[in-house]
């Protein structure tokens, strides 16, 4: 199966669509098949769901960095899906195109959650 990302006028992620093979055998295929099928111009950016972080799950060859999402935003000039960032505080790693938090995340086997007020980790107590 092939995935594509319905993308707004600003490249923003509004709808994932699992296509078939035979009717994707490549990217511009594919993106013809889904503005025939539903009968309009709209933009549509293959993904690939086994992407993350730059890494292809299963050993093949990453593609456009990150598996597509609703609410990423495709940047054509990294030719790149980005996530939301999560906090105002983070910032991008631009060689895996994964939102990072400015301090590392405790490595002490506990589970924590992201305080954006002091931009710290806290324990989650919930």
């Amino acid at each position: 199966m092939a995935h594509f990302a319905k993308l707004d006028e600003n490249n923003l992620v509004l709808q994932v669509i699992v296509v078939a093979d035979s009717d994707a055998p490549t990217e511009a295929e594919g993106q013809t098949f889904l503005q025939n099928l539903y009968k309009t111009t709209d933009t549509y950016k293959q993904t690939s769901y086994n992407t993350y972080g730059g890494v292809h799950a299963t050993g093949g060859t990453p593609f456009r960095k990150n598996y597509a999402g609703v609410g990423y935003t495709y940047d054509a000039s990294k030719d790149a899906f980005i996530p939301p960032q999560p906090y105002n505080s983070w910032t991008l790693n631009e060689d895996i195109y994964q939102w990072e938090a400015p301090v590392s995340y405790p490595t002490d086997g506990n589970l924590y959650k992201w305080n954006e007020d002091t931009t710290q980790w806290v324990l989650n107590d919930e």
